[in-house]
């Protein structure tokens, strides 16, 4: 009987080893060499998220995680999109965005900015998030770095304060509201619980 193959591809060796450690906090130490240690093996275990559906938990969905420690709970995943963007499309976005990142302005082919030693490489990416309800259209697309793309650089804008959360959260409609508190309860579920036992007292 013919052995059976290791997966050649980065992202099938993390697809393989998530799936055979379902229900265990991995370390981004161990994903990265399950990667085969290569550098973007944090971008291949988003697109295990946001392309193939696996539900891969972080510190942004659980608060009991670390940054840097992935859990996968169910190893079905939930149906995801399509990579639908053609090279006509990509062609376009790059050329419209003069092949610069249009996070921290590095050029494509020049050493990165923020790593000299690394020369810039550009990818695509989506403005408004395919799973938050964004379409693969050049109007909701943009030039990203490959330093940008993994999340390696702190480049979102500043976190907004309590009172403005506030305000957004007020002026939802009652449906979005409800979500907005099930994933609290989701993230923290201990806390949940000593304010539901306060309220009922």
């Amino acid at each position: 009987m013919a052995s059976k193959k290791a997966p050649k591809g980065s992202r099938a060796r993390l697809r393989q080893y998530i799936l055979g450690n379902v229900g265990r906090v991995l370390e981004s130490d161990e994903l990265r060499e399950a990667s085969g240690n290569k550098s973007e093996w944090a971008r291949r275990v988003r697109e295990l998220r946001t392309e193939e559906g696996y539900q891969i938990l972080t510190h942004n969905d659980r608060s009991d995680l670390k940054p840097g420690q992935y859990l996968l709970l169910n190893a079905a995943p939930i149906p995801a999109f399509e990579r639908g963007i053609s090279k006509e499309t990509r062609a376009y976005v790059l050329d419209r965005n003069g092949f610069t990142c249009q996070m921290c302005g590095a050029v494509a082919g020049e050493p990165h900015v923020s790593d000299p030693a690394r020369k810039t490489r550009l990818h695509i990416g989506h403005i408004v998030d395919k799973s938050m309800g964004g379409n693969d259209q050049p109007s909701n697309l943009r030039a990203v770095c490959s330093v940008c793309n993994e999340g390696a650089r702190n480049l979102t804008l500043d976190r907004s304060s309590l009172q403005k959360l506030l305000i957004q959260v007020r002026r939802a409609t009652g449906g979005d509201q409800l979500e907005v508190m099930k994933w609290l309860i989701t993230k923290y579920p201990v806390q949940a619980v000593r304010i539901t036992v306060k309220l009922e007292q």
